[in-house]
Protein backbone atom coordinates (compact mmCIF):
# COMPACT_ATOMS: atom_id res chain seq x y z
CA UNK A 1 0.00 0.00 0.00
CA UNK A 2 1.42 3.57 -1.44
CA UNK A 3 -1.07 5.53 0.84
CA UNK A 4 -2.23 6.06 4.17
CA UNK A 5 -5.11 8.39 5.20
CA UNK A 6 -4.82 9.49 9.03
CA UNK A 7 -7.43 11.46 10.80
CA UNK A 8 -5.92 12.86 14.06
CA UNK A 9 -9.10 13.24 16.56
CA UNK A 10 -7.95 16.06 18.99
CA UNK A 11 -10.55 15.77 21.49
CA UNK A 12 -11.99 16.72 24.67
CA UNK A 13 -12.52 14.21 26.78
CA UNK A 14 -15.62 14.18 29.35
CA UNK A 15 -13.47 13.45 32.90
CA UNK A 16 -14.89 9.87 34.06
CA UNK A 17 -17.70 9.52 31.75
CA UNK A 18 -16.78 6.25 29.76
CA UNK A 19 -20.08 6.33 28.31
CA UNK A 20 -20.28 9.85 26.79
CA UNK A 21 -16.46 9.26 25.88
CA UNK A 22 -17.48 6.22 23.89
CA UNK A 23 -20.21 8.11 22.33
CA UNK A 24 -18.00 10.42 21.03
CA UNK A 25 -15.38 8.16 19.52
CA UNK A 26 -18.26 6.48 18.05
CA UNK A 27 -19.24 9.11 16.07
CA UNK A 28 -16.09 10.05 15.63
CA UNK A 29 -15.15 6.69 13.50
CA UNK A 30 -18.18 7.13 11.51
CA UNK A 31 -17.52 10.97 10.67
CA UNK A 32 -14.06 9.87 9.68
CA UNK A 33 -15.11 7.23 7.68
CA UNK A 34 -16.75 9.00 5.47
CA UNK A 35 -14.40 11.39 5.10
CA UNK A 36 -12.36 8.62 3.81
CA UNK A 37 -10.06 7.97 6.44
CA UNK A 38 -8.48 4.70 6.80
CA UNK A 39 -6.46 5.22 10.69
CA UNK A 40 -7.70 7.34 13.27
CA UNK A 41 -5.89 8.13 16.63
CA UNK A 42 -7.27 9.38 19.26
CA UNK A 43 -4.68 10.89 22.13
CA UNK A 44 -4.22 9.33 25.75
CA UNK A 45 -6.21 8.15 27.75
CA UNK A 46 -9.52 9.48 25.35
CA UNK A 47 -11.94 7.25 26.73
CA UNK A 48 -11.51 8.49 30.46
CA UNK A 49 -9.69 12.21 30.60
CA UNK A 50 -6.62 12.43 32.09
CA UNK A 51 -6.43 13.75 36.11
CA UNK A 52 -8.24 10.36 36.72
CA UNK A 53 -6.83 10.10 40.67
CA UNK A 54 -9.26 7.48 43.03
CA UNK A 55 -11.71 7.21 39.31
CA UNK A 56 -8.74 5.24 38.26
CA UNK A 57 -10.40 2.04 39.89
CA UNK A 58 -13.47 2.26 38.27
CA UNK A 59 -13.03 2.91 34.62
CA UNK A 60 -10.43 0.16 33.91
CA UNK A 61 -11.19 -1.99 30.81
CA UNK A 62 -9.83 -4.85 29.01
CA UNK A 63 -9.22 -4.73 25.22
CA UNK A 64 -10.94 -7.57 24.20
CA UNK A 65 -14.67 -7.91 22.44
CA UNK A 66 -16.73 -8.85 25.62
CA UNK A 67 -15.91 -5.93 27.18
CA UNK A 68 -18.96 -3.29 27.09
CA UNK A 69 -16.88 -0.62 25.88
CA UNK A 70 -14.18 -2.35 24.14
CA UNK A 71 -17.07 -4.55 22.31
CA UNK A 72 -18.46 -1.29 20.49
CA UNK A 73 -15.28 0.22 19.25
CA UNK A 74 -14.13 -3.03 17.91
CA UNK A 75 -17.57 -3.87 16.06
CA UNK A 76 -17.45 0.10 15.02
CA UNK A 77 -14.21 -0.30 12.99
CA UNK A 78 -15.35 -4.10 11.52
CA UNK A 79 -18.11 -2.29 10.17
CA UNK A 80 -16.32 0.82 8.24
CA UNK A 81 -12.71 -1.51 7.71
CA UNK A 82 -10.96 1.42 9.69
CA UNK A 83 -8.01 0.80 12.01
CA UNK A 84 -7.95 3.31 15.13
CA UNK A 85 -5.92 4.22 18.34
CA UNK A 86 -7.56 4.84 21.61
CA UNK A 87 -6.63 5.06 24.82
CA UNK A 88 -7.84 4.15 27.55
CA UNK A 89 -7.01 2.30 31.51
CA UNK A 90 -6.58 -1.04 31.38
CA UNK A 91 -7.10 -3.58 34.16
CA UNK A 92 -4.96 -7.03 34.37
CA UNK A 93 -5.61 -9.91 34.90
CA UNK A 94 -4.17 -9.60 38.43
CA UNK A 95 -5.96 -5.73 39.50
CA UNK A 96 -2.73 -4.10 37.85
CA UNK A 97 -3.80 -0.84 36.47
CA UNK A 98 -2.20 0.84 33.19
CA UNK A 99 -2.20 3.80 30.78
CA UNK A 100 -2.29 2.56 27.95
CA UNK A 101 -3.40 2.32 24.13
CA UNK A 102 -4.85 -0.12 21.76
CA UNK A 103 -4.67 -0.37 18.48
CA UNK A 104 -7.47 -1.92 16.67
CA UNK A 105 -7.77 -2.91 12.86
CA UNK A 106 -11.41 -3.49 11.12
CA UNK A 107 -12.51 -5.44 14.72
CA UNK A 108 -8.85 -7.11 15.96
CA UNK A 109 -7.01 -5.70 18.80
CA UNK A 110 -3.33 -5.54 17.12
CA UNK A 111 -1.46 -4.12 19.73
CA UNK A 112 -1.79 -2.66 23.27
CA UNK A 113 1.33 -0.73 24.22
CA UNK A 114 1.71 0.25 28.01
CA UNK A 115 2.94 4.07 29.52
CA UNK A 116 6.53 2.62 30.36
CA UNK A 117 7.54 6.47 31.89
CA UNK A 118 5.25 7.44 34.54
CA UNK A 119 5.75 11.30 35.42
CA UNK A 120 5.41 11.76 39.09
CA UNK A 121 7.25 15.24 39.26
CA UNK A 122 5.66 18.72 39.19
CA UNK A 123 2.08 18.78 38.35
CA UNK A 124 2.00 14.95 37.16
CA UNK A 125 0.99 11.93 39.53
CA UNK A 126 1.16 9.21 36.90
CA UNK A 127 3.49 6.59 39.27
CA UNK A 128 1.01 7.02 42.56
CA UNK A 129 -2.00 5.26 40.47
CA UNK A 130 -0.43 3.24 37.83
CA UNK A 131 2.15 0.41 37.32
CA UNK A 132 4.62 1.20 34.74
CA UNK A 133 4.50 -0.81 31.06
CA UNK A 134 7.35 -3.32 30.63
CA UNK A 135 8.02 -3.91 26.98
CA UNK A 136 7.66 -1.77 23.83
CA UNK A 137 7.54 -3.42 20.36
CA UNK A 138 6.83 -2.58 17.10
CA UNK A 139 3.99 -4.13 15.45
CA UNK A 140 2.50 -5.11 11.75
CA UNK A 141 -0.68 -3.38 10.09
CA UNK A 142 -2.02 -3.53 6.84
CA UNK A 143 -0.41 -0.04 6.37
CA UNK A 144 3.25 -1.24 7.31
CA UNK A 145 4.93 -1.94 10.55
CA UNK A 146 4.31 0.75 13.51
CA UNK A 147 5.32 2.18 16.65
CA UNK A 148 3.05 3.38 19.68
CA UNK A 149 4.01 5.31 22.58
CA UNK A 150 2.47 6.98 24.78
CA UNK A 151 3.62 10.96 26.29
CA UNK A 152 5.95 10.76 29.03
CA UNK A 153 7.41 8.01 26.47
CA UNK A 154 8.90 10.25 23.84
CA UNK A 155 10.65 12.41 26.08
CA UNK A 156 13.22 9.41 26.24
CA UNK A 157 15.34 8.55 23.17
CA UNK A 158 15.22 5.51 23.84
CA UNK A 159 11.86 4.11 23.54
CA UNK A 160 11.68 5.69 19.80
CA UNK A 161 14.92 4.03 19.24
CA UNK A 162 14.48 0.77 20.00
CA UNK A 163 11.02 0.81 18.01
CA UNK A 164 12.70 2.07 14.55
CA UNK A 165 15.41 -0.72 15.03
CA UNK A 166 12.64 -3.17 15.81
CA UNK A 167 11.03 -2.05 12.01
CA UNK A 168 8.65 1.05 12.73
CA UNK A 169 8.09 3.09 9.89
CA UNK A 170 5.33 5.18 11.20
CA UNK A 171 5.41 6.50 14.65
CA UNK A 172 2.29 6.98 16.86
CA UNK A 173 2.59 9.34 19.80
CA UNK A 174 -0.53 9.51 22.04
CA UNK A 175 -0.33 12.59 24.71
CA UNK A 176 -1.95 14.44 27.42
CA UNK A 177 0.32 17.50 27.65
CA UNK A 178 -0.91 20.47 29.42
CA UNK A 179 0.22 23.70 27.99
CA UNK A 180 3.34 25.34 30.32
CA UNK A 181 5.87 28.04 29.92
CA UNK A 182 5.44 31.05 27.64
CA UNK A 183 6.58 30.95 23.88
CA UNK A 184 4.81 33.50 22.34
CA UNK A 185 0.63 34.78 21.72
CA UNK A 186 0.16 31.74 19.92
CA UNK A 187 1.92 29.06 21.21
CA UNK A 188 3.61 28.02 24.60
CA UNK A 189 6.73 26.86 25.42
CA UNK A 190 5.57 23.13 26.16
CA UNK A 191 4.40 23.34 22.75
CA UNK A 192 7.67 24.00 20.98
CA UNK A 193 9.08 21.66 22.50
CA UNK A 194 6.77 19.04 21.59
CA UNK A 195 6.97 19.71 17.85
CA UNK A 196 10.80 19.95 18.26
CA UNK A 197 10.83 16.92 19.04
CA UNK A 198 8.54 15.09 16.86
CA UNK A 199 10.83 16.90 13.77
CA UNK A 200 13.74 15.69 15.49
CA UNK A 201 12.34 12.04 15.19
CA UNK A 202 11.14 11.90 12.06
CA UNK A 203 14.53 13.53 10.47
CA UNK A 204 16.69 11.24 12.74
CA UNK A 205 14.69 8.32 12.00
CA UNK A 206 13.47 9.04 8.57
CA UNK A 207 10.10 8.16 9.32
CA UNK A 208 6.64 9.67 9.64
CA UNK A 209 6.01 10.64 13.16
CA UNK A 210 2.11 11.14 14.13
CA UNK A 211 1.70 13.01 17.42
CA UNK A 212 -2.23 13.26 18.82
CA UNK A 213 -2.63 15.69 21.69
CA UNK A 214 -5.66 16.30 23.81
CA UNK A 215 -7.48 19.78 24.37
CA UNK A 216 -9.60 20.90 27.08
CA UNK A 217 -9.35 21.94 30.92
CA UNK A 218 -8.90 19.53 33.96
CA UNK A 219 -8.05 20.41 37.43
CA UNK A 220 -7.48 23.92 36.52
CA UNK A 221 -4.68 23.17 33.47
CA UNK A 222 -5.05 23.29 29.76
CA UNK A 223 -4.36 20.65 27.19
CA UNK A 224 -3.07 22.52 24.43
CA UNK A 225 -4.33 20.08 21.05
CA UNK A 226 -1.35 21.11 18.03
CA UNK A 227 -1.59 17.26 16.85
CA UNK A 228 0.69 17.00 14.15
CA UNK A 229 1.89 14.91 11.23
CA UNK A 230 5.96 15.15 10.49
CA UNK A 231 7.36 13.66 7.45
CA UNK A 232 10.82 11.64 6.93
CA UNK A 233 12.46 14.59 6.02
CA UNK A 234 11.50 16.14 9.45
CA UNK A 235 8.89 18.76 8.35
CA UNK A 236 5.70 19.37 9.88
CA UNK A 237 3.28 18.56 6.86
CA UNK A 238 -0.04 19.19 9.03
CA UNK A 239 -1.27 20.75 12.05
CA UNK A 240 -4.33 20.75 13.68
CA UNK A 241 -5.31 24.22 15.74
CA UNK A 242 -4.71 24.83 19.06
CA UNK A 243 -6.64 24.68 22.32
CA UNK A 244 -9.74 23.83 20.22
CA UNK A 245 -11.33 19.93 18.79
CA UNK A 246 -10.25 19.23 15.54
CA UNK A 247 -10.84 16.49 13.12
CA UNK A 248 -7.66 16.81 11.07
CA UNK A 249 -7.27 14.28 7.75
CA UNK A 250 -4.00 13.91 6.48
CA UNK A 251 -3.15 11.41 3.39
CA UNK A 252 0.82 9.88 4.10
CA UNK A 253 2.55 9.17 0.77
CA UNK A 254 4.57 5.55 2.55
CA UNK A 255 7.37 5.85 -0.77
CA UNK A 256 8.30 8.76 0.52
CA UNK A 257 9.79 6.59 3.50
CA UNK A 258 12.07 4.83 0.46
CA UNK A 259 12.82 8.52 -1.19
CA UNK A 260 14.26 10.04 2.00
CA UNK A 261 16.37 6.73 3.09
CA UNK A 262 18.12 6.15 -0.31
CA UNK A 263 19.02 9.58 -0.05
CA UNK A 264 20.15 9.76 3.66
CA UNK A 265 20.84 5.74 4.65
CA UNK A 266 20.78 6.86 8.71
CA UNK A 267 19.10 3.10 8.73
CA UNK A 268 21.37 1.47 6.86
CA UNK A 269 24.31 2.48 8.65
CA UNK A 270 23.18 2.57 12.28
CA UNK A 271 25.42 -0.03 14.39
CA UNK A 272 23.30 -0.74 17.13
CA UNK A 273 25.62 -3.64 18.67
CA UNK A 274 27.83 -0.84 19.52
CA UNK A 275 24.90 0.64 21.39
CA UNK A 276 24.52 -2.34 23.36
CA UNK A 277 27.95 -3.62 23.99
CA UNK A 278 28.45 0.42 25.10
CA UNK A 279 25.44 0.22 27.44
CA UNK A 280 26.50 -3.21 29.11
CA UNK A 281 29.67 -1.79 29.67
CA UNK A 282 28.04 2.15 31.67
CA UNK A 283 25.86 -0.60 33.53
CA UNK A 284 28.40 -2.49 34.46
CA UNK A 285 30.47 0.42 35.70
CA UNK A 286 27.75 1.87 37.88
CA UNK A 287 27.60 1.32 41.57
CA UNK A 288 25.54 -1.78 42.33
CA UNK A 289 26.27 -3.22 39.23
CA UNK A 290 27.41 -6.32 41.26
CA UNK A 291 24.15 -7.03 42.40
CA UNK A 292 22.78 -7.14 38.55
Amino acid sequence: MSHLTVALAQVYPKLGSLHANLAHHLQILDDAAAQGAQLVIFPELSLTGYYLKDLVYELAQRPTADDPIFGQLLERTRQHSLDAVVGFVEEDARGRFYMASAYISCGDVLHVHRKIYLPTYGLFDDGRFFAPGETVRAFDTRFGRMGLLICEDFWHLSLPYLLWQDGADLMIFANSSPGRGLDTNERLASTRWVEMVNKAYGGMFANYVIQVNRVGYEDGLVFTGGSTVVDPEGDIVAQAPYFEAALLLHPLDLNQLRRTRSRLPLLRDERPEIVLRELQRILNAQPGAERR
